[in-house]
């Protein structure tokens, strides 16, 4: 259909074209800018007259996006922010009505395949999976990474997706992979406004690339605004090229080229990005696009206008200056095209994204009009007279363009107002409005996780094997033979973090293994958490498989927003078109002092939903655990005991390929009065106090999760519960934190709550970190002496004459 058709750029190459060619890839790029125009235009009134909900737009943009889109091949991969629909035009990667169908949140992905109406308008992405999770052929299609709202967020991925093709270009081992690479000659391209390059993740990711030298190519886009902030409240010298020139590579030195280019200019535009991209392309060096005197016509966002914070000058000069303006006057004067000309075009243009707009909205709307109906239907067959069911029936007929929401809401108001009134007409409604529950689930709240084929819950379970010869050894080096065996197998891990090549981490689960498979494989990085985050996700989005290392769980916090805005949300957020199987590495729960005892789990819980939470209560158990994730496709977060690396561990025969699966809890100790459910380093304290309470007459039972996300899959905590009738859950983060999830976990999810005959307790950490020393580790943390006696307690609450009162 004429509506859908894409209308992309080309390149211009003066030395072979006729002016006749030449002219008709000029007038073909300023269609595309004035139908994106008209987009920008018609998408604001959308939202102003309620039919959206709210809108944001590259306006202003225009021309640039053109130019970087030339540059733009086959291969190469975007990482941007929601200013570039018009690159998105240019190149193919969304169409007009793409466009329109994510500003109504269309939750189709035939109709929106960015995200499937999970995202607001101009967040694109292609889709880089098959249904079943498998990898299209990334070589042969422009990639475009899954925007988020976050301004600066890009930059952390754009530093992974560009390294991949370094690794690409100088890992001859992974010339197999054939699909997401041609010799690594792609290229990342990053985009950004000139206000979000205050950002801390922004200066992170440029120094991060200098070092690394890979080909990541990155525009700002510099109206000299920030929403109402000028830019002298925003940048040193109001300049971020200017600010940058230390980075500018010279002879003997790595670093950057830099470009500057006005954005109203069109054939220096194109000329530049041919020039920059070329550099970065071929030599293998970033380069950085400052694109000046942008405007931004409609203001931010539809939440406001900029007319409140620009002066009468600036919006004149804005109104001189738009690009489009610009590329129309720099036309008629090179004989390009006509006024004339151009006036029938802009009609066409306008014409044609009015048309492409209004099918959008009826296809958007033609389901739910089909619910809209039925549930009307439904309603007037039960209200028989009943004057309450009837107003609901007329209200629901007489909204024109119903949302599904108020389909919904219909039709539960209907099922409760008649749930004294049971008829066989109440019972097609309740059967409709279950069956429409399911079929909602999975219009938006479907592929947290992708659930392909190589889901870790489809990797076959294996043994741990031991022989009368099996070594003890310390864990530290459980974990060193586990990665060995798997880098061995697998050309495509490769690991990264702060100290973790030359010195093999600082306790040594990588030691020897950089001399072994190379720096290219396992690397040092500098002191960068976000951008160690960011290199895992853009590498694991191009095939390969990172481990992130974040030297302790206290640091994660640094790259939190990252994690959570990014990789957790990917597999949501484009409804399984893209992945990123990151294992993030650390280490972390009980050691000593402020900065390296950390136990956030409430924090990383709550904000990391889409990523595999493991908790290993030894470095066998997290061996276990790393071969069933590096033989999966699922982004998780593996917290190795702190204080286990030196403890003896028996080594398995099969330490690279035995299995430990997600979600399986684990009994440690069998018991009789109380469950007791915890995790990690916790876990050996309560195995302690265990030993002392059996003494005492009293016989726990002793539950290891294994993973908080997803916990205990075969609610074995539950059946524990049918045994004991009490429980008591323990952990070391602050009081309400994680123990409240597995609380939750087991009493409302698995129904424990019905199986207690006295009160379920927790035992926890103060709510302040720990002070620095045994004794401040002592009085913050739970010790074997808290355990015992919050058993003890709830042991004499339940029979007080055989446990009396010991305080």
């Amino acid at each position: 259909m004429m509506s859908n058709s894409k209308l992309m750029t080309n390149q211009i190459d003066a030395s072979e074209l006729s002016f006749d060619d030449f002219k008709t890839i000029v007038i073909n790029d300023y269609r595309i800018a004035v139908e994106s125009r008209q987009a920008s235009l018609l998408g604001r009134k959308e939202v102003l007259t309620g039919k959206a909900k709210f809108g944001i737009f590259g306006d202003g943009k225009e021309v640039p996006q053109l130019a970087m889109a030339k540059a733009f091949k086959n291969g190469d991969w975007r990482s941007g922010y929601y200013r570039d629909q018009t690159f998105a035009f240019a190149t193919g990667i969304a169409t007009l009505k793409e466009f329109f169908a994510q500003l109504y949140a269309n939750p189709s992905v035939e109709a929106d395949p960015s995200s499937a109406g999970r995202q607001m308008n101009c967040h694109f992405a292609t889709r880089s999976l098959n249904e079943d999770g498998s990898w299209k052929d990334l070589t042969q299609v422009k990639n475009c990474s899954s925007d988020i709202a976050p301004t600066g967020g890009q930059m952390a991925r754009l530093v992974g997706l560009a390294y991949a093709s370094k690794l690409f270009r100088q890992n001859p081992e992974l010339d197999y992979l054939k699909n997401f690479s041609v010799n690594g000659n792609e290229v990342a391209f990053g985009t950004i406004g000139n206000a979000s390059t205050s950002e801390g993740v922004f200066f992170e990711a440029i120094n991060a690339a200098g070092v690394l030298q890979v080909p990541m190519a990155i525009s700002v886009w510099d109206d000299a605004y920030g929403i109402s902030v000028p830019a002298k409240y925003q940048t040193t010298k109001e300049d971020i090229s200017e600010i940058l020139k230390g980075f500018q590579r010279e002879e003997g030195t790595n670093g950057y080229e830099i470009f500057k280019v006005k954005g109203w200019d069109y054939p220096a535009l194109c000329e530049t990005y041919q020039k920059a991209i070329e550099v970065c392309r071929t030599e293998h060096v970033p380069v950085l696009i400052h694109v000046t005197e942008v405007t931004q016509p409609q203001g931010h966002s539809t939440s406001g206008s900029h007319e409140r914070y620009k002066d009468k000058d600036r919006l004149a000069w804005e109104k001189e200056h738009d690009c489009i303006v610009q590329m129309r006057n720099w036309m008629i004067e090179s004989a390009i095209a006509t006024d004339e000309e151009l006036i029938q075009l802009e009609d066409e243009a306008k014409k044609h994204v009015r048309e492409v707009q209004k099918e959008a909205w009826n296809e958007f709307l033609e389901s739910i009009k089909e619910e809209q109906a039925q549930v009307i239907n439904m309603i007037n067959a039960l209200a028989n007279g009943n004057p309450v069911l009837a107003k609901i029936a007329s209200q629901l007929a007489s909204t024109p363009d119903a949302l599904r929401r108020e389909v919904m809401n219909a039709a539960r108001k209907a099922i409760r107002q008649s749930v004294h009134s049971l008829s066989p007409a109440r019972d097609v409604l309740v059967k409709w409005y279950q069956e429409q529950a399911g079929v909602n689930e999975e219009k938006y709240s479907s592929k947290l996780f992708t659930d392909g084929k190589e889901s870790p819950f489809a990797v076959e379970v294996v043994e741990a094997v031991y022989t009368e010869n099996s070594k003890m050894i310390d864990g530290r080096e459980v974990l060193n033979a586990c990665f060995d065996s798997n880098f061995a197998r697998d050309p495509r891990l490769v690991a990264f973090g702060e100290d973790l090549g030359n010195i093999g981490d600082v306790n040594q689960g990588f030691a020897g293994l950089q001399a072994k498979y190379g720096e290219l494989r396992v690397t040092d990085t500098g002191i960068r958490e976000m951008t160690i985050a960011g290199q895992g996700i853009g590498l694991a989005m191009r095939g390969l498989r990172p481990i992130a290392e974040i030297q302790y769980l206290d640091y994660l916090l640094f790259a939190l927003n990252v994690l959570s805005d990014d990789l957790a949300s990917l597999s949501y957020r484009t409804k399984a078109g893209q992945k990123a199987p990151v294992i993030v590495r650390t280490r972390g729960h009980r050691l000593e002092g402020v900065w390296h005892s950390g136990s956030p789990m409430a924090m990383i819980l709550g904000s990391l939903r889409g990523m595999h939470i493991c908790v290993p209560r030894n470095m066998t158990q997290a061996a276990g655990m790393y071969n069933t994730l590096f033989r999966s496709d699922e982004p998780a977060l593996v917290i190795e005991c702190l204080n286990g690396y030196r403890l003896k561990e028996k080594l398995p025969e099969n330490v690279g390929s035995f299995t430990v699966p997600l979600g399986k809890a684990e009994i440690l100790r069998e018991g009789t009065d109380l469950t007791v459910v915890t995790y990690g380093s916790t876990l050996r304290i309560v195995e302690e106090a265990a030993e002392e309470l059996e003494q005492m007459g009293i016989s726990i039972e002793i539950i290891d999760p294994q993973t908080l996300l997803p916990f205990d899959t075969d609610q074995v905590c539950a059946k524990s519960l049918q045994k004991t009738n009490k429980l008591l859950v323990i952990d070391e983060d602050v009081p309400g934190g994680a123990t409240a999830f597995i609380m939750q976990q087991i009493l409302e999810e698995q129904k424990g709550y019905y199986k207690l005959d006295a009160q379920p307790k927790t035992l926890t950490a103060k709510a302040h970190r720990p002070p620095y020393g045994s004794d401040g580790d002592y009085f913050s943390k739970p010790s074997t002496d808290d355990v015992m006696e919050a058993v003890y307690e709830i042991m004499h609450e339940s029979n007080p004459d055989k446990f009396p009162k010991l305080f």
